[in-house]
């Protein structure tokens, strides 16, 4: 039986159409990522995944039991961390997470263990009060206290927007510990490259799934030969990739642009075409796509 089973669910928002008739399975243990921007619809699913707001059409069942029917239930066996910093601002550290244990019926004492790598990058500021902690520290705080009643499915939307790269690093460390002790793990993130660590992916836009994958099955079915492309103007160098007849498409990627070509058309081809155009230092080379890259393709291919 799979820890997390979705079908045709669906919500929206007056006329925005929030989520559209998703449906996916997340197995016991699995570390699942969802990826996509901002109004994607990650927080919709998130928010009906933890019972929070009602489908308006589907199903979900979260270790079998029903979001909207067995609401309570599921609430007893979930750890959700919402992308908003959602703790106590006035309690210190040490209060937020007792108080999180006891609305749990549980102790701090009881289930440190699950923490305890977590929680000892905080537990010097332990009286410092939740406001007054850095992103990092607010982040790690916040999955103390997702955690401390030994959840059996782990939600976490954005846990690493706003947070230092040091920070991400440690954290997606973290989860992959969460993970080996057999916790079901759904996390979200607008970070591509944060996927490669995720056992499978969705792709999200539009509240849809685009494709569900492992991160290496997804790169792999890159269907074209892909380059990176920079010049001494790349100010104007998009425009003329995009008008260019041998490029099918073009994107910016960090200090380059991606690109594909026709099948027809080569490297030298394109350098001629630049140099004609009046660019100077110009470097292309053939690349290994990533996530990112799979992604746009997908947007490209959806919205045709």
């Amino acid at each position: 039986m799979p820890s997390v089973s979705v079908s045709r669910l669906s919500k929206s928002y007056t006329s925005i159409k929030a989520l559209d008739n998703v449906s996916f399975e997340v197995q016991k243990g699995e570390l699942f990522g969802i990826i996509g921007p901002d109004g994607a619809g990650k927080t919709t699913l998130f928010r009906l995944l933890t019972t929070l707001i009602l489908p308006d059409s589907g199903s979900a069942v979260v270790e079998d039991f029903d979001v909207v029917k067995d609401y309570a239930s599921v609430r007893r066996i979930i750890g959700y961390m919402p992308g908003k910093f959602s703790l106590y601002q006035d309690l210190t550290v040490e209060e937020n997470l007792n108080f999180f244990a006891t609305v749990f019926n549980t102790t701090v004492k009881e289930n440190y263990h699950l923490i305890e790598d977590i929680y000892k990058h905080i537990e010097p500021f332990k009286t410092r009060r939740a406001g007054k902690l850095s992103g990092g520290m607010k982040q790690k705080l916040a999955l103390s206290c997702a955690l401390i009643h030994k959840p059996k499915v782990l939600f976490l939307d954005e846990p690493t927007t706003g947070v230092d790269p040091v920070s991400r690093k440690e954290f997606w460390e973290m989860l992959l510990k969460l993970k080996s002790q057999g916790i079901t793990i759904i996390v979200s993130t607008p970070y591509m490259d944060e996927a490669r660590l995720c056992d499978r992916i969705a792709l999200m836009q539009n509240g849809k799934f685009l494709r569900i994958d492992s991160p290496e099955n997804i790169i792999a079915s890159y269907p074209q030969r892909l380059w990176s492309v920079i010049a001494d103007n790349m100010h104007g160098l998009l425009n003329d990739l995009r008008s260019c007849p041998y490029v099918k498409s073009s994107f910016s990627f960090g200090a380059s642009y991606h690109v594909t070509m026709v099948e027809s058309a080569t490297a030298a081809m394109l350098d001629e075409y630049l140099i004609n155009k009046g660019y100077g230092n110009i470097d292309i080379t053939e690349i290994k796509p990533t996530v990112e890259d799979c992604f746009m393709l997908m947007l490209k291919e959806d919205e045709q």
